[in-house]
């Protein structure tokens, strides 16, 4: 194996370069423009670096992951966003260690060891995980109320959503994509809502708007490697 062939950016194209790249000089850009806080940055970079990784099916995605989990619990408890502090530090952080080892441990050959194996739900499980989401958001939307959360039902939604999300991601499902394009969308509004109010946290906006698009391109990239994996499968066999 060469270095080529096993270099950071050795299999990126021009839109995933050029991707990161663009949101790692507009986020430094708002971050000495608003005066923001170097805490926000730096989850805000960590966290755009992760997601990029796991669109591309890479196992070292967990690693700025695990940065990135810490470091946005702690911003989203100055703002009073409390499932989404719990839903980090309580769910994801430990899930990033799990999700690490079991793709590590599905990876699609010795040659692309960096490189996971992609699955699909069957149209049933995605029934009643659509059912269940459904009855925990409400649930876990009233127990927010109770604590004074801000925006206790669309804190909910996001940290349920998440909760499916990171366990399809750690499966490897290509429905991860679809339910964390949801999530962006609500996100999105939390921390509008955040930065109309006081002006600050601008970095998790725009992480979460640079979230989106990357969840769209994830979709479509997946989809794209499950179907030459499965081609890949069947010329094998």
């Amino acid at each position: 194996m060469n270095a080529k062939s096993t270099g950071f950016l050795a299999d990126w194209n021009w839109f995933e370069k050029i991707w990161l790249i663009s949101f790692t000089l507009v986020t430094l850009y708002l971050y000495f423009a608003l005066d923001d806080t170097l805490i926000g940055l730096i989850a805000s970079l960590t966290g755009m670096l992760s997601v990029v990784l796991v669109a591309k099916g890479k196992t070292w995605s967990y690693y700025p992951g695990i940065i990135n989990v810490v470091l946005y619990a702690f911003v989203a408890y100055g703002q009073k966003y409390y499932g989404e502090v719990m839903l980090n530090l309580l769910y994801f952080l430990p899930m990033q260690f799990i999700g690490l080892y079991l793709w590590r441990k599905n990876r699609v050959s010795e040659v692309k060891q960096n490189d996971v194996k992609i699955t699909i739900l069957s149209n049933r499980a995605r029934i009643w995980w659509t059912i269940l989401s459904i009855i925990a958001t409400i649930a876990y939307g009233f127990v927010l109320k109770q604590m004074g959360g801000a925006l206790p039902f669309v804190d909910s939604l996001t940290a349920v959503l998440s909760v499916i999300a990171m366990l399809f991601m750690v499966k490897r499902l290509v429905e991860q994509w679809v339910v964390w394009i949801i999530i962006d969308l609500f996100t999105i509004y939390m921390w509008l809502v955040a930065f109309l109010k006081d002006g600050s946290d601008i970095s998790m906006l725009v992480m979460w708007s640079a979230y989106l698009v990357n969840a769209i391109y994830g979709l479509m990239n997946w989809v794209r490697q499950y179907r030459k994996q499965r081609e890949e499968q069947t010329w094998g066999a």
